[in-house]
């Protein structure tokens, strides 16, 4: 997405798109059942635990790591092989992202790279943990193969995007949240982890907007629920930038957190019958 459009609130534009603001909607009713849940009211912080676990269960699948959530229950090393240390990144994004939403709206840059910096998993031995590549240097990115922009227009999309969520917008949380998903999968700014990271400030948008403050509808569920084939072809279209391929992205995180409401709506039933 161009972050240099003639309107103010180029995010707010996009929410009237086709099929945008009925995603939007949808979204918006099926988070509401769930909070209305009777569950909620009592066991809240049981039903956001589950969630972070299973929406990074969800987050590292797509990333190449595509374990059981029994496994990922039960695991506590997650350093001896490339697939637990994919999990292991995705089940500590999970747990920072919830620290972070305060910085957020003032400092999107340094989230990314505390972000990256957790996902990696070590600080001090590489310089280029935390920080955007520099030109010359590789990214290593399971599953998306879309041409790598270069490091300027890296360097000027990721400026763009900081600038934007800094000067706020009208634009509904589904929609902002898609655009900065987006954006850093298409930009993929680290040497790593860049997916990882994409997933996870899509969460801490979502979160910090109000519409999950909870963090009970974890759309990496449902983006893994929807298959790697369909999560590769949504953001395709999302890199055509055209109307029609933008709203078919937006729309396919809008499923995506749909899928998560349902995720937790199951939990809420079997804490409901004591069977959780």
């Amino acid at each position: 997405m161009s972050t240099n459009a003639s309107s103010a609130d180029p995010l707010a534009a996009l929410g009237a798109l086709p099929g945008v603001a009925d995603s939007v909607d949808s979204v918006r009713k099926a988070v509401d059942r769930v909070y209305g849940h009777r569950v909620m009211r009592r066991r809240s912080n049981e039903i956001t635990s589950e969630a972070a676990l299973r929406g990074a269960r969800g987050s590292a699948a797509l990333s190449g790591a595509d374990w059981a959530l029994e496994e990922v229950r039960r695991r506590t090393d997650f350093g001896s092989e490339p697939e637990a240390r994919t999990v292991g990144a995705a089940l500590r994004l999970t747990a920072e992202a919830g620290q972070l939403l305060s910085i957020w709206r003032q400092s999107p840059l340094r989230v990314l790279a505390r972000l990256h910096l957790v996902a990696v998993g070590r600080a001090g031995d590489d310089d280029a943990v935390g920080r955007p590549r520099l030109p010359g240097e590789t990214v290593d990115e399971p599953l998306i193969n879309a041409p790598l922009p270069d490091v300027a227009e890296m360097t000027g999309r990721l400026d763009g995007l900081a600038e934007l969520i800094i000067a706020g917008t009208e634009a509904p949380a589904l929609v902002t949240a898609a655009v900065v998903h987006g954006e850093l999968l298409a930009l993929r700014p680290f040497g790593s982890c860049n997916g990882l990271v994409a997933r996870a400030a899509e969460r801490i948008v979502l979160v910090g907007s109000g519409l999950d403050p909870k963090s009970i509808c974890p759309a990496e569920v449902g983006h893994a629920e929807q298959g790697r084939a369909a999560y590769v072809a949504a953001f395709e279209a999302y890199l055509t930038g055209t109307p029609e391929g933008l709203g078919a992205w937006i729309a396919h995180c809008g499923r995506a957190v749909e899928l998560g409401v349902r995720e937790s709506t199951a939990v809420c039933e079997a804490l409901q019958r004591g069977a959780a």
